[in-house]
């Protein structure tokens, strides 16, 4: 099969000879599991087009999906001045309100109810954990600054772009003070949405701005029981609470099992989110990011 790149309409993409994992001498066949399963995950997905959030560039029927999702929040909340995200009021009739509302709209496929569902859980979420203060604390990961997540930099378009490392998790010393119970693991969690929260601080919520963030994750040295424990709680509460807020998941230095953990954690995807991923095998991550 000749290869296509993952994602053609980005001046980021990579060609896929480049995207595939390298195929390992494992005992399944003619192709390792990990090809097999990869070009599974990048072929039959489309690329991802990032919105521009213009109005005048929605078709007809996503016009009429905001203007039916604002009234749902008008007839289920008045015109409460206090429901906001972000320090954006949802109710303000702006255009930053409206590339708020088209991210939950886009991510439920502008079916309005799925995505008044989706928001009213989002924002009885953030009420719930406090995420409109979680950057303002001292969560004691030091020692994980600027190493585990940490946003920095931006790419050629002016995403910023959040990495995130977990390779220091193989010390098992360090994997029981971060991840040793179950309130570890929650403080853990919480720290990451700190992290995330301050990548979305820098965006613009505005139509032709830039908004949404580039997210690098290197699975170099990656324990596969912190990936067990910790990647469905991240992937979901992100997926469920950040819609269209990542242009691109790009992660590099893919080792042979991460076709497992793929495996694991895919049901929890939408195929949009999919068609965001960017797979980069070793000897290949300088030239990836660069692109």
């Amino acid at each position: 099969m000749e290869a296509k790149s993952v994602v053609d309409s980005s001046p980021m993409s990579i060609q896929q000879q480049d995207s595939l994992p390298e195929a390992s001498p494992k005992p399944y066949g003619k192709k390792s599991f990990v090809t097999t399963l990869m070009e599974a995950a990048t072929l039959r997905t489309p690329s991802f087009k990032e919105d521009s959030y213009f109005i005048s560039s929605l078709k007809s029927s996503e016009k009429k999906a905001l203007q039916e999702l604002k009234k749902k929040l008008v007839d289920s909340h008045g015109s409460d001045n206090e429901y906001s995200m972000w320090g954006i009021r949802l109710l303000g009739g702006d255009e930053k309100a409206d590339v708020i509302l088209l991210k939950f709209l886009r991510a439920r496929d502008f079916r309005v109810q799925d995505s008044f569902n989706m928001l009213e859980k989002c924002l009885a979420w953030r009420k719930e954990f406090g995420a409109d203060g979680v950057v303002e604390e001292d969560l004691g990961f030091k020692e994980l600054e600027g190493v585990v997540a940490y946003m920095q930099g931006y790419d050629k378009e002016g995403h910023p772009v959040c990495y995130n490392a977990y390779g220091v998790f193989r010390d098992k010393d360090m994997y029981e003070r971060i991840f040793g119970d179950e309130e570890k693991l929650k403080k853990f969690l919480r720290w990451r949405v700190q992290v995330l929260e301050r990548g979305i601080n820098l965006l613009h919520f505005k139509p032709g701005g830039i908004n949404s963030i580039i997210q690098v994750t290197d699975l170099k040295d990656m324990p596969k029981r912190e990936l067990r424990v910790a990647s469905n709680q991240i992937l979901s509460l992100f997926q469920d609470n950040y819609p269209e807020m990542v242009a691109r998941k790009i992660f590099i230095n893919v080792p042979w099992y991460f076709s497992m953990l793929y495996s694991m954690f895919s049901p929890f995807l939408t195929q949009r989110t999919k068609s965001k991923f960017v797979i980069s095998k070793e000897g290949h991550v300088a030239e990836t990011l660069y692109k």
